[in-house]
């Protein structure tokens, strides 16, 4: 079999005849593509190429492998799980595995009163129940999410979601409403402080809500796809002091950037936000489709038999959750994300690039903002593109997101050699793709977002 498909670079003939399978096999509209990854293994923080090249894995799938690829309590996890499993999932049966990721939830997530765990595949059906079950318990129609926002690919969620609405890939839900992000880079108007762009964006909030017919506010505590970018200090607090005046639920959407990423077990406890729900996804399952909703039982537990997932809750995937909130409590994750993530950002910017406007994040949850210039912070789009190309080429797995920044998400289990390995792959491919090492032909077959 010959492919016909522009690779733009030089793949190994096993990797290059598997890519070319899956172009004439699996449907685009699930595919967000920025090179031409094709593997078959992986190992730690190393995913294994077809033809038996290492990339050094810096996204982990979106947050998903956050444990890294073949953790052994998980892969025993799995194995005692599969071996007699009860059942297929939680729809009409409990069983001990689902029962007690719930127990474990509820246990690590704060919060207070009566409360109740919704048990999932993915962040995006976590989200969109939770939201229509907000709806449903409030008697209220709107919800408030932000500009650039993501909280998911389907259903009420996929409408709440500003990088698809941006996208025009969904027309907004019927009942929602946008508000700007705080961006510290970025501030609008640009004259304005970190701390009056984040007034601000409260304020919005509050506009909004005060008319109290909002049943949820929709927040990351990182505004992850739409550009990693960090809000000022206080913006969370902020949103939790206007919700909790306004009577309104206070949803953290902790899917991709929460769950020992950001250096803490929880992202919204950065800057001691009080959500109402809680949701989480990808780094559960390690891999495995899981996510969850915690929140009070007087949302979650109506309308009975209103979010019906056959699967969800299954033992295999319920056995992983738990072993994963294990592992990140027991091995002190979070607090090894923060090193590893203070070591990767002093790095970056020890080098000094002058295509990089900012780098930003918490733990292991960094955004690269690339500019063509420092002085106009005029994003470099096409450079980002050419970036993680060029790091692929040269051995690393990384994407982009809000058009122009490098979102670095490696395992939490990353060595302090990988994260230097990091540091030098990062800036030679910024450095090569700036100096036209890729060309425009390379990137064109991979859009990205």
């Amino acid at each position: 079999m010959t492919s016909t498909a522009p690779f733009g670079t030089s793949l190994h003939p096993e990797a290059e005849l598997l890519y070319a399978r899956d172009l004439k096999a699996v449907a685009g509209i699930e595919k967000l593509r920025f090179f031409p990854v094709a593997v078959t293994s992986g190992e730690g923080s190393w995913m294994i190429e077809a033809g038996g090249r290492r990339l050094l894995d810096l996204s982990s799938t979106w947050t998903a492998a956050g444990l890294g690829h073949g953790h052994p309590k998980v892969v025993e996890a799995v194995t005692e799980a599969i071996k007699h499993p009860a059942g297929a999932g939680g729809l009409s049966a409990v069983h001990p595995h689902s029962v007690g990721l719930a127990e474990d939830l509820l246990e690590l997530v704060p919060g207070e009163g009566d409360r109740r765990v919704y048990l999932g595949h993915a962040g995006s059906d976590a989200n969109d129940v939770a939201i229509r079950a907000a709806r449903h318990a409030t008697g209220r129609p709107r919800v408030l999410a932000f500009h650039h926002s993501y909280h998911g690919g389907v259903g009420v969620a996929m409408g709440m979601s500003g990088v698809h609405v941006d996208a025009g890939a969904v027309v907004p839900d019927a009942n929602s409403v946008f508000v700007d992000y705080p961006n510290p880079y970025r501030p609008e108007p640009a004259d304005r402080s970190a701390d009056q762009v984040a007034a601000a964006s409260v304020a919005a909030v509050e506009k909004e809500i005060s008319a109290g017919d909002v049943a949820c506010v929709l927040a990351e505590p990182i505004l992850s796809d739409g550009g990693m970018v960090v809000p000022p200090p206080g913006f969370l607090a902020g949103l939790t002091e206007v919700c909790r005046r306004h009577d309104t639920l206070l949803l953290c959407d902790e899917v991709k950037v929460g769950l020992g990423r950001p250096g803490l077990l929880h992202a919204f406890q950065l800057d001691g936000a009080q959500p109402d729900i809680v949701t989480f996804g990808k780094v559960l399952g390690a891999g495995l489709p899981m996510s969850a909703a915690v929140g009070p039982a007087w949302v979650l537990d109506g309308p009975p038999a209103a979010a019906l997932l056959t699967t969800a809750g299954n033992p295999v995937c319920s056995a992983v959750g738990r072993v994963v909130l294990r592992t990140l409590v027991d091995d002190d994750l979070p607090q090894r994300a923060h090193r590893a993530g203070e070591r990767l950002m002093s790095g970056m910017r020890d080098l000094d690039l002058p295509q990089v406007g900012d780098i930003r994040g918490h733990g292991l949850a960094i955004g690269v903002e690339l500019v063509t210039e420092r002085g106009s912070k005029e994003p470099a789009r096409a450079l980002a593109a050419k970036t993680v190309f060029r790091a692929f080429e040269l051995g690393a797995v990384v994407y982009y997101v809000g058009g122009n920044v490098l979102e670095v998400t490696p395992p939490l289990v990353i060595t302090d050699d990988e994260v230097d390995r990091a540091i030098e792959l990062l800036g030679q491919s910024i450095t090569d793709a700036a100096a036209g090492k890729v060309s425009d032909q390379a990137v064109a077959a991979y859009a990205g977002w």
